[in-house]
């Protein structure tokens, strides 16, 4: 189950970030109620990644990145802002959400202009990341 983790967390990541797109292509086109469901399938996927996640590195050894040369420096700048910035969209994340939930749709939309953008790059370089560490330096 252990080896099969990483898989799933970037298969959970990719459906979030598809959820996270397609909400926001769906609040552009004015529709609420469909962006609504989205973004509340986007944060519980997201909320299953988290779990599998640390799941995942409360387990497994520590992953040791075999790239070497000019990508080496590239992904560990890739990796640091990945970690900083997923560090603080959880929080921004659950912030919007209870602001819309409640109703605030202006503090809402003033939040997600930023979460929605950092969490968009999160997902990506997470993929990124997992790309480059199971499938391309193995």
């Amino acid at each position: 189950m252990a080896a099969l983790l990483p898989h799933l967390t970037a298969g959970l990541n990719a459906l979030s970030l598809a959820l996270l797109v397609g909400g926001w292509v769906l609040i552009r086109q004015g529709r609420k109620r469909q962006h609504r469901w989205a973004m509340l399938a986007a944060a519980t996927v997201g909320g299953l990644f988290l779990a599998a996640y640390l799941a995942h590195h409360l387990t497994a050894p520590v992953f040791v990145f075999r790239g070497r040369g000019l990508v080496r420096p590239a992904y560990f700048t890739l990796l640091a802002t990945h970690v900083v910035l997923a560090a603080a969209v959880a929080p921004l994340a659950l912030l919007t959400l209870r602001r819309a939930l409640a109703g605030r749709f202006a503090a809402h939309r003033a939040l997600a202009r930023w979460t929605l953008p950092l969490w968009v790059y999160v997902s990506v370089t997470g993929l990124v990341v997992y790309v480059l560490l199971y499938h391309v330096y193995t």
